[in-house]
């Protein structure tokens, strides 16, 4: 399936920049079952919810992805995962997020 360029070009979860089956599986797992559900979510909340849904804890790059769709469907440019790699780990390093 071909990726959106701009939120406004999508209609399927596959579309977004960065998903392929297996994040579809886990989206639906959170309940998100069209593009515009991730409109203004938290991607750390979703990864934690996730988690905690599954008892396991994913990989750390399942912050990264998240991240890069919620922000792809509140208007940011698609952008690959690893490019929110850094600042996922600010994030989790301030002692705002414990």
């Amino acid at each position: 399936m071909k990726k959106a360029l701009t939120c406004k070009d999508i209609k399927q979860l596959e579309q977004l920049p960065n998903v392929g089956k297996a994040t579809v599986a886990d989206l639906h797992l959170l309940g998100i079952i069209e593009p515009k559900q991730l409109k203004g979510r938290n991607p750390y909340q979703m990864y934690d919810e996730l988690c905690a849904m599954t008892k396991v804890r994913h990989d750390p790059c399942v912050y990264d992805v998240f991240i890069s769709i919620v922000k792809f469907m509140d208007g940011d440019p698609p952008l690959a995962w690893w490019h929110y790699t850094a600042e996922r780990k600010a994030h989790l390093a301030s002692p705002s997020s414990l």
